[in-house]
């Protein structure tokens, strides 16, 4: 006997008008049935039993002979009865037939689109969990048009990650087989935003051990898991709360300032932004050179605002004749426009 897949199960769940179709058809056949066992018992006289046998016989069309005798107005009563018959038997079937083809393919069609879109995932950026700061990271991801797949191990959350657009995969992230499909050998990041600080550990460890070349980001509760976090080669540890209430000082304080820098570092309406570019010396043609000498600001456009030397130390607003080193971090301001000119000046051969 035939099985009805899933996802048409689900189709038939949640499309209220193949659910009122169906009952029509079942209304109209149930309806035929009655109509004719009471002709049979009531005008030809027949007992039920023969009566409900002889419509069953002649909605099926099994091609049985009829129980007794008929005459003429039984016989055209019985071919009423056939083409009746068939045309709810024969509605309910397409309308039901139509549900699972439309089930089947659908369902095909989305694991062919969601194999696409994992194969072609690399340099992308893995979101464990979407709860409340996941849904934010995947959307200021999507904004920036970062490559991502959230990974979740509610259904729901899935679902309603997919009814966003975004690349899911519904798994435990702690199990390195799910770290696996997610491709995290091929990952750039990985931001772990579980509510459990030990769990958030838990995927970093499986992550840098997978790939050591991964960045990391994760969410801690209290600023002991900070500093567990940091320890255990997390590239930023940042708790919500510590964060938030920095933020909400800082905006109580400087509410302009606050404004200006939300405004470049997110959101899709922004006019300017901030990039950061690491100089290499086999890369970069400007290494060695000073700000001056490079002249980057008039070529691009673009305005260095801060350079990070490789140890560590941090040059704000860097004059002309600072001098670029290899393993420089810069961090520039500018328009779209203006920093792919600074991309394509600081990497040529990109």
């Amino acid at each position: 006997m035939a099985s009805v897949s899933p996802s048409s199960s689900q189709a038939l769940k949640r499309d209220p008008k193949i659910q009122r179709d169906l009952s029509l058809g079942l209304g109209a056949l149930g309806s035929v049935l009655l109509i004719g066992t009471l002709w049979y018992h009531w005008v030809e006289r027949w007992p039920w039993v023969e009566a409900i046998y002889m419509t069953v016989i002649t909605l099926t069309t099994v091609g049985f002979m009829e129980v007794e005798p008929l005459g003429n107005r039984g016989r055209l009563f019985t071919v009423a009865l056939i083409l009746m018959g068939v045309l709810s038997i024969g509605f309910m079937v397409n309308r039901f037939t139509e549900t699972l083809i439309q089930g089947h393919f659908q369902e095909e069609i989305r694991r062919r689109k969601w194999r696409k879109q994992m194969e072609a995932l690399s340099n992308h950026f893995l979101i464990g969990g979407f709860g409340r700061i996941g849904r934010q990271v995947a959307q200021e991801f999507q904004a920036e048009g970062i490559p991502f797949l959230v990974i979740d191990q509610s259904v729901d959350a899935i679902h309603a990650a997919r009814e966003l657009g975004y690349v899911a995969l519904q798994g435990d992230i702690t199990l390195d087989a799910t770290l696996i499909e997610a491709r995290v050998q091929q990952a750039e990041g990985l931001i772990a935003a579980l509510p459990s600080d030990a769990e958030n550990l838990y995927v970093v460890l499986s992550a840098r051990t997978l790939n050591p070349r991964i960045r990391t980001i994760a969410r801690a509760n209290t600023e002991e898991a900070l500093q567990k976090l940091q320890r255990a080669g997390v590239a930023h540890a940042i708790s919500p709360y510590i964060t938030g209430g920095k933020r909400m000082a800082a905006a109580a304080l400087r509410p302009r300032a606050v404004d200006f820098v939300d405004g470049i570092l997110s959101g899709r309406d922004r006019t300017f932004y901030l990039e950061e570019y690491e100089l290499a010396a086999q890369e970069c043609p400007y290494v060695g050179q000073t700000l001056q000498k490079a002249d980057l600001r008039s070529r691009s456009g673009a305005l260095i605002v801060a350079i990070r030397r490789a140890d560590g130390q941090l040059i704000g607003g860097p004059s002309g004749d600072t001098l670029l080193q290899p393993g420089d971090l810069l961090l520039c301001m500018g328009t779209s426009e203006q920093l792919r000119q600074l991309g394509q000046l600081l990497y040529p051969l990109h």
